[in-house]
């Protein structure tokens, strides 16, 4: 069995062949550090191959999932500014995700924003809780919408509202994430984990290899999306990851304040 006690970030729990993933950053909303996400995709490889796992969820500890990228740590650590960790970690993770052989499923807790809507919209279903809101605000920090968002939100929702909210950055709360496609249902305030590890456990007890096959041959259209998309976006969120607009939408999120973007 994989030690799955070293993480400091993600914590594992495996019981009735269910893993249960929580990120754990409970205080910073569950915001990634480069840490948590080197943590997260060796995690997602190690479970894969767990023979004690059938099933997967993924959740946030405390009232948010995922709060996305750690906004402080994008002005004060150099290591979220280089064009390998722009481009390589990212790709890692989606594709560590997406190559789970086991169902993953997403306990959406709270907020997933950024990347954390792109951990949550790459599981292969999502229970949302009534308070949970979902959106990817990458464009008002002025950044591209790179770490996957560009290559899933079309494929669940319609391409017109996956531009509209991609471009906006605006969050949708969990019922408007039901009605377009976004999540699987919505569930009272309290009850994702609990419904989600239901399900799992439905999954974890069916039949083997017949669920990890049927997922492998479904996740063919999930990775042409992803070999359309991925690197193209990916680059230009790193070319726009060095631009004065992001530096102002970084600023302007830290002082609170209306960016003042000059397309330059």
């Amino acid at each position: 069995m994989p030690n799955y006690g070293r993480y400091q970030f993600v914590l594992v729990e495996v019981a009735n062949g269910v893993a249960t993933l929580t990120l754990n950053r409970p205080e910073q909303l569950n915001a990634i550090i480069p840490q948590m996400h080197l943590e997260l995709e060796d995690v997602l490889v190690e479970v894969s191959e767990d023979p004690d796992v059938r099933a997967v969820v993924i959740t946030g500890a405390g009232r948010a999932f995922c709060a996305g990228g750690d906004i402080n740590a994008m002005k004060e650590d150099a290591e979220f500014l280089k064009a390998s960790w722009v481009v390589d970690g990212p790709r890692r993770l989606i594709h560590n995700l997406v190559n789970v052989k086991q169902p993953v499923v997403c306990a959406l807790n709270g907020a997933a924003v950024g990347v954390g809507a792109t951990i949550a919209l790459y599981c292969d279903m999502v229970i949302a809780s009534e308070s949970a809101r979902i959106g990817d605000p990458h464009v008002k920090v002025g950044l591209v919408a790179g770490d996957g968002g560009a290559a899933i939100w079309p494929l669940l929702t319609s391409l017109v509202k996956a531009k509209e909210l991609l471009m906006t950055g605006d969050l949708v709360d969990a019922r408007e994430a039901e009605r377009i496609g976004l999540v699987n249902r919505v569930v009272p305030e309290g009850k994702a984990l609990e419904a989600s590890l239901e399900l799992a456990q439905r999954l974890a007890d069916g039949a083997t290899l017949a669920i990890q096959w049927t997922k492998l041959a479904i996740n063919k259209v999930v990775s042409h999306a992803l070999n359309m998309v991925l690197d193209t976006s990916l680059a230009l969120e790193g070319i726009t990851a060095t631009t004065r607009d992001h530096k102002e939408g970084l600023q302007a999120f830290l002082e609170k304040r209306p960016p003042k973007f000059r397309g330059e």
